[in-house]
């Protein structure tokens, strides 16, 4: 197999069925924008993709910018995580909620107060 035979290996559903041991989903339920943060670092004999996601992960990275780094699908990450959430070696965060906006009607009154000063 020559070099140019290798590129797009990563996209080989075989690969992908090896790293997940086949699974298709995650036993924990991860959105897009779930937070996740190592624990632990990666351990000797830990599988490559797990050692890459804990490396990422020294601070927390969404489910999504995850699949982005290492280039593997979303589907594959969550089974992934996963298996790092059951060893407990890594957390999950919800998303920062975005923030709140005050009551308009109290932004107006505030207005209206310091105009009549």
């Amino acid at each position: 197999m020559n070099d140019s035979d290798q590129d797009g290996m990563d996209d080989v559903p075989e690969r992908l069925y090896v790293i997940t041991g086949g699974r298709a989903s995650a036993s924990n339920r991860l959105d897009l924008v779930t937070l996740i943060v190592a624990r632990t670092g990666p351990t000797p004999g830990t599988q490559p993709e797990h050692a890459a996601i804990l490396k990422l992960c020294q601070a927390p990275l969404s489910v999504a910018e995850i699949s982005a780094y290492t280039g593997l699908p979303v589907s594959a990450v969550t089974v992934l995580i996963s298996d790092l959430l059951d060893d407990q070696r890594v957390l999950t965060r919800a998303p920062v909620p975005p923030a709140e906006l005050p009551d308009i009607s109290l932004i107006e009154k505030v207005i209206d107060g310091l105009q009549k000063l």
